[in-house]
């Protein structure tokens, strides 16, 4: 029986893993097929290991009709160079399921957006189609391709949702992480600064994604916006 309540201990891409007795730290074997279950400790297997850790945040993973608790801490030691790898979680059979989606749920989504403005200091705008925020007002952008630079993201992801190129400026990006509900999938936004002049109906709107796209003033698209991450990146034109 997996504890209701476990404790997820990291320091510098080491983790803590006991076994079932309780017993650790044990290390990850890549390639395992099986062989026992290595699991996260109980907070009481953590301080008869005499570690000590400040709480962080809590999150919640449902298995079937359970939901597990994973208490996320900052251990208050030296670089654990005995603890295993994070890194090599995923290729070990023998790691229960809660661990391996605790770790898959701690790497950032990577998010490129641009704030597009036109001479009159006008935002350009899109309505989603689908999505967490269909029916909302957002800034052209989305999630990062692998080993694309958040700056080539967001123009690429304007020219699948609008069909324009848009110039970056030369200023660097408003960049926010946040980690959302109690699954705590965690969430980094890039929101860069460009320039587009055309007019609403240049644009050729991708459908199924994006609804309608429309001029807002400054005050407009910071009120309209539906994403934390664009309301934030928007404020920061106001100083």
């Amino acid at each position: 029986m997996h504890p209701t309540t476990v404790v997820y201990l990291e320091h510098d891409g080491k983790l803590l893993l006991v076994d079932e007795n309780g017993s650790g730290p044990q290390d990850c074997v890549m390639g395992r097929l099986s062989n026992g279950v290595i699991r996260f400790p109980t907070v009481e297997e953590v301080e008869r290991m005499g570690i000590p850790w400040e709480e962080e945040r809590q999150t919640d993973v449902r298995f079937g009709d359970s939901i597990f608790t994973v208490v996320h801490g900052n251990p208050l030691i030296d670089w654990p160079e005995h603890w295993t790898w994070k890194d090599k979680v995923i290729s070990d059979n023998a790691v229960h399921p809660i661990v391996r989606e605790a770790v898959y749920r701690s790497v950032h989504r990577l998010v490129s957006k641009v704030i597009i403005r036109n001479d009159k200091q006008h935002i350009l705008m899109a309505k989603v189609e689908r999505g967490f925020f269909k029916g909302y007002w957002g800034l052209p952008g989305g999630y990062m391709n692998h080993s694309e630079e958040p700056a080539e993201g967001c123009v690429r992801e304007t020219e699948e949702e609008l069909g324009i190129t848009v110039e970056l400026e030369h200023r660097q990006p408003v960049i926010t992480q946040r980690s959302f509900h109690r699954d705590g999938v965690s969430f980094m936004s890039f929101t860069y600064c460009g320039r587009w002049n055309g007019a609403i109906d240049e644009l050729k709107l991708k459908k199924g994604e994006i609804a309608e796209a429309k001029w807002f003033t400054l005050e407009e698209a910071i009120e309209n916006a539906a994403s934390e991450f664009d309301r934030i990146a928007l404020e920061s034109l106001q100083d």
